[in-house]
């Protein structure tokens, strides 16, 4: 297994400290809005982006998040229903289908084998403020207001089968391109994982609904981003046999279950549940991180592994007056050394080159 960071595609204080701290390969998303160049897909735009972060010493591994629009994709059905709303239609669903294909080719021309995407609809990974951390930090949350959410989500816009629908005709319309370019494309849970938010369900809140993914098209390029946080709060309805706040064993139990179809790892931690959380520091909560890194050596996972959504710092806002709370730097420093510790105090073959006991 390998630390990896996610990092702006543009220059960033970020990228030399990553080198700084010992780590060469990074994940980046490529959406227009963050890179400031068109035609993500193509294989012009992507390779200035991978040659920027190159010059700077930095190795692309994987992409991460939605690389353009996927509104035609993920909502088809719900829009162009002649009632007023944006009209999206088959023709732009295809459009959308054809750039996403194209963006596989591209990423398999400059030997990029990783593809971290989520099928959430109508919005993305959500949080609804702050709350004060250990030590004054402030740490991202999520808190469900239970009447909204009820006048939300009382006619959906489009119910889970719709949902369940689009992905898969996405998944069926490019996974043989991914698996012919050489791209492991790992799904992320939904977050919150919620059954539906503002208005559109979401389906992948469970173990079962990534079963029910890798049925429609069993391959190794269709693989799971392990995300550890979300699939802990999955595992607060006592399917996976949660007890006695023993969260380690649930998440080694679920990591056993997707075995090698894990293809990336986001470690995190939260307090709470998938209606109320709280986003810890890694070091932190009740997971026995240590043990669960074990679990991934066990299984034999030599996939990219990542720190995610850390608490803002002091001094944090002088670095980066303007960053998405969750993704400050300060954390991600703290988070990256407690995260290299765990991956040398589990590697048995370097501690046995090492001759230590």
């Amino acid at each position: 297994m390998k630390l990896v960071e996610f990092v702006p595609p543009v220059p960033h204080p970020l990228w030399k400290l990553c080198l700084q701290m010992g780590i060469g390969d990074v994940v980046v998303k490529v959406n227009p809005d963050l890179t400031g160049l068109p035609d993500p897909w193509r294989f012009e735009t992507l390779s200035t982006i991978v040659s920027r972060l190159k010059d700077a010493g930095l190795n692309v591994v994987g992409l991460e998040g939605d690389p353009f629009d996927m509104g035609p994709i993920k909502e088809y059905g719900e829009r162009g229903t002649g009632n007023g709303e944006r009209g999206t239609g088959n023709g732009e669903r295809e459009c959308a289908l054809a750039r996403y294909r194209e963006l596989l080719e591209s990423m398999g021309r400059l030997g990029i084998g990783l593809l971290c995407y989520n099928f959430m609809v109508g919005k993305g990974w959500s949080r609804t403020g702050v709350r004060e951390g250990r030590g004054g930090a402030k740490a991202t949350c999520f808190r469900i207001d239970g009447e909204r959410w009820r006048q939300e989500n009382a006619q959906l816009r489009l119910d889970a089968e719709q949902v369940w629908a689009n992905y898969g005709y996405f998944i069926k319309s490019v996974m043989p391109v991914a698996e012919k370019c050489g791209v492991r494309m790992g799904l992320h849970p939904d977050d919150p994982c919620l059954p539906s938010l503002g208005g559109y369900a979401r389906i992948f809140g469970s173990v079962e609904a990534f079963d029910r993914a890798y049925a429609l098209y069993p391959s190794p390029s269709n693989a799971v981003t392990f995300c550890q946080a979300n699939f802990k709060l999955m595992a607060g309805n006592g399917e996976w046999g949660m007890g006695n706040g023993e969260w380690e064993c649930v998440l080694a139990a679920m990591a056993r279950h997707f075995g090698r179809r894990i293809a990336f790892i986001h470690v995190r931690d939260v307090e709470g549940t998938k209606e109320d959380f709280t986003e810890l520091f890694h070091d932190q909560g009740d997971t026995d991180q240590f043990a669960l890194m074990r679990v991934y050596r066990d299984l034999g996972l030599d996939v990219p592994v990542r720190g995610d959504h850390v608490p803002e710092m002091e001094g944090d806002r002088l670095l980066d007056a303007d960053c998405i709370p969750g993704y400050f730097t300060m954390g991600r420093l703290f988070a990256n050394g407690y995260l290299k510790a765990l991956l040398e105090g589990t590697d048995t073959d370097n501690r046995r080159k090492g001759g230590c006991a």
